[in-house]
């Protein structure tokens, strides 16, 4: 524990707490409490043991915290590198019932598709300015269209165009799995907004595909592979002006959407000359067991085949995983492959989890290193 926090706690020790001190306390600091790399979280509550859930890898998903005597407050006090984001929530326990709740004591909070986390932010971390609206920067419209597909039936798709489009030029193409979340939780509209016109990338045509069963068309589903190839840049292309050429093909994706991403480049090999795998599920077990659930087994086998034999599927690949996730062995251990296979590689790891908003603050540089615009030497 610090020595601020840890003065702070014994004093409330010493004092027997009562519930002036512990309201003073409280009045005292904001939560968690940051010194340095030391970050101490509080909830104050009557409960039989209270834990804090979060998504750091390397220690326990819960961590128990503990009570100071006499009294219903309940600390406990972690380590963060500077500039760490760490989502997460209280378990309280009380008697045989236990709940997740968020921190009555924090009001940062991050919604993704699961639900409403609390989010604690380490020594110097800030959102990215680049991903917040800009009422100076004219914004790209978003359109749908609906795509034909034999395996999928009829799919509707966001396309998202520039502002300024002009249907007289061409454009690159980026396409991007999950793509709703992407809009919803990893603002990628805004951010295409502030980077084109900062010109760091130049000027896109997105579309944001969204999956009906994620987990049978992600996991090394070939008919997901030629929906993505054969029926979806087909109908686009005929759809709007975009560029021909696979170097000006993109294809993102996150955690099983980036497996999704690498097999269809896989199987499709060159067809994409970009791909941005964030967070990649790249489970294997030529190395040991793996843990994960046999509804991904198709993705095992598939990396387990990549591992025996890498390819070169693609010209670029932007990777990044963040630091506190469990998929960040499994990342490290791709990326030399990717390397030997003698495509362009980039890799990041950041101070962050598996979430949407880690993989939102990769989108610039990712981005700008896979498209770079006329200010991309400035990032080199």
């Amino acid at each position: 524990m610090s020595a601020a926090s840890e003065l702070a706690i014994q004093e409330l020790l010493l004092s027997g707490p009562t519930g002036e001190a512990v309201d003073a306390f409280i009045e005292a600091h904001d939560f968690p409490i940051r010194e340095g790399p030391h970050t101490t979280f509080v909830f104050r509550g009557e409960a039989t043991s209270v834990l804090l859930g979060h998504w750091l890898f390397g220690t326990a998903a819960a961590r128990e915290m503990e009570r100071v005597p006499d009294s219903d407050l309940w600390f406990l006090t972690l380590d963060l590198p500077a500039e760490s984001r760490v989502e997460y929530r209280f378990q309280r326990v009380r008697g045989a019932d236990a709940e997740w709740i968020l921190d009555p004591l924090n009001e940062r909070t991050v919604r993704d598709p699961f639900g409403v986390w609390s989010v604690c932010h380490g020594e110097g971390y800030q959102r990215p300015e680049w991903t917040e609206e800009d009422p100076q920067v004219g914004r790209g419209e978003l359109s749908v269209t609906h795509v034909r597909s034999r395996a999928f039936g009829t799919r509707a798709v966001s396309v998202y165009t520039p502002f300024g489009f002009r249907n007289r030029r061409r454009y690159p193409l980026l396409v991007v799995l999950d793509g709703e979340d992407y809009l919803r939780h990893a603002a990628c509209r805004t951010v295409l907004d502030n980077l084109i016109h900062r010109r760091e990338i130049p000027p896109l045509i997105a579309a944001f595909v969204t999956p009906e069963k994620r987990i049978r068309e992600y996991a090394d589903n070939p008919a997901h592979a030629e929906f993505l190839t054969s029926e979806l840049v087909s109908h686009l292309q005929a759809e709007f002006p975009i560029r021909l050429r696979p170097d000006d093909r993109g294809l993102v994706g996150a955690g099983l959407g980036a497996v999704a991403a690498l097999t269809a480049a896989w199987r499709y090999p060159g067809f994409f000359g970009k791909l941005l795998l964030s967070s990649g599920s790249f489970t294997f077990t030529d190395a040991g067991p793996s843990t994960r659930t046999a509804l991904l087994d198709p993705v095992v086998d598939f990396v387990n085949a990549y591992r025996a034999d890498p390819r070169r599927v693609s010209r670029r690949v932007f990777v990044s995983c963040g630091i506190y996730e469990p998929l960040i062995y499994e990342n490290r251990s791709l990326v030399p492959l990717l390397r030997e296979s003698g495509m362009e590689v980039r890799y990041i790891e950041a101070p962050d989890g598996h979430n949407w908003e880690n993989w939102r603050d990769r989108l610039r540089v990712g981005l700008s290193w896979l498209f770079p615009g006329p200010l991309w030497l400035y990032y080199r």
